[in-house]
């Protein structure tokens, strides 16, 4: 997702308190030039990118991090993608510019299934982000303004292009792995398909090979929330005074998200039809424990995060098909030469395990090598997030496996 909550929905005390005093909240939560820049650096294209969809940047930047050392042969560089409201921060300290702690920190760092000390690991924030990256918050160079809801339509596959760029530049031929989750799973399939002579191998853990109706219908009405919330002014919001953005469509989106993200195991088991207020009260508006939580999250996305900039990546999900303009999804499917890893949640409502139980018939179908995961869980689909060890472990030992072969 989703992204989803990425870095997911954190565990909270059942009874979070909701975050309410929106006079705090900057009208948007994008990092902008002059922000402390932390652990980010920064690579500008060439002038004149041109998008999937027709559109043209005349400038595009890439915000990136990177953990570990290059080796003498180049060949042990790891590729990390992240997922909706993720960014270039997979692991390390809140603070200096980083609004969280790193989404993926259990999984990349040193001695991690991910290992810094072995591998040289990357992630750029994508393509349409927030968070360094040329977005929607990013001052359109013919007008000086940021481009707010001017800004074109990008794809996964534009995303993928400014990757590769990314790669060039930091001299990393062939990438030891491409590694994602929800629309970072997106990316890493068309790494796979788009450039299949750069990786080694490909992870693409709980995510889809084209958006399913019912996962559109979900974004639609996330995106709506925003659109539908006044003070987003159709996009051109960046000047108003701190409280006095998008904020409750950009809530309302998250809330809607945090629900699809999660399982109605877990919801039942953390909250059941406990309230945050007295037990017994029975009117309109005193809120249930779940209410609460959703509120909070929805809180905490809205200081982070832009609303353009979730309409421009959620739609970019909508719209990825990895068979797009390649004859269909097999078709595309067969342009894979490495060894894969792909991923199930049991509880996942959101990109259900039948569908990617379908991607890895497809795979081995192929005669592509495919290791499939189950991963039983509550989480729903955060849990490509959040369950450490079942996530983890194999993905640490199908690096060491693809290494070892390399």
């Amino acid at each position: 997702m989703t992204e989803p909550s990425e870095p997911a929905t954190p565990e909270l005390p059942a009874k979070a308190t909701p975050l309410r005093d929106t006079a705090i909240v900057p009208a948007s939560g994008a990092w902008l030039p002059g922000d402390p820049v932390g652990d980010r650096r920064f690579l500008t294209l060439q002038r004149g990118f041109a998008l999937q969809g027709g559109g043209v940047l005349e400038e595009v930047t890439i915000a990136y991090e990177t953990w570990g050392s290059l080796d003498a042969t180049a060949s042990n560089g790891v590729l990390v993608c992240h997922a909706l409201t993720g960014d270039s921060h997979a692991t390390g300290r809140m603070g200096n510019g980083h609004p969280t702690t790193g989404w993926w920190k259990n999984i990349v760092g040193p001695g991690l299934p991910i290992d810094t000390d072995r591998f040289f690991v990357v992630c750029a924030n994508v393509l349409g982000g927030c968070q360094g990256s040329t977005g929607p918050a990013s001052n359109d160079p013919a007008t000086g303004r940021p481009y707010g809801a001017g800004f074109p339509a990008v794809s996964i596959r534009d995303m993928v292009r400014t990757q590769a760029a990314l790669a060039d530049d930091l001299g990393v031929p062939r990438w030891l792995s491409v590694v994602g989750g929800s629309m970072g799973g997106m990316q890493a399939l068309e790494w796979a398909i788009t450039y299949p002579d750069r990786l080694r191998s490909v992870a693409a853990l709980a995510t889809a090979t084209a958006a399913s109706p019912q996962q559109i219908a979900w974004s639609s009405v996330g995106r709506n929330a925003i659109r539908m919330d006044p003070k987003w002014r159709a996009g051109d919001y960046y000047d108003a005074a701190d409280g006095d953005g998008p904020h409750e469509g950009i809530r309302l989106a998250r809330e809607i998200g945090v629900i699809h993200y999660r399982s109605e195991v877990e919801f039942a088991v953390r909250f059941g039809r406990a309230k945050t207020g007295p037990s017994d009260s029975f009117d309109l508006w005193s809120p249930f424990d779940v209410e609460t939580y959703l509120e909070h999250h929805g809180w905490k996305l809205a200081r982070r995060f832009d609303a353009n900039t979730y309409l421009v990546l959620n739609r970019a999900m909508d719209l990825h098909d990895i068979g797009l303009g390649r004859g269909g999804i097999a078709a595309a499917l067969e342009r894979i030469r490495v060894p894969t890893m792909t991923m199930a949640i049991d509880s996942d409502i959101l990109y259900p395990d039948h569908l990617q139980h379908a991607l890895r018939d497809q795979l081995v179908a192929h005669g592509i090598p495919n290791q499939h995961i189950e991963v039983a869980s509550d989480k729903g689909h955060d849990a490509f997030l959040v369950e450490t060890e079942q996530v983890g472990n194999p993905l640490g030992r199908f690096l060491a496996a693809v290494e070892k072969d390399s």
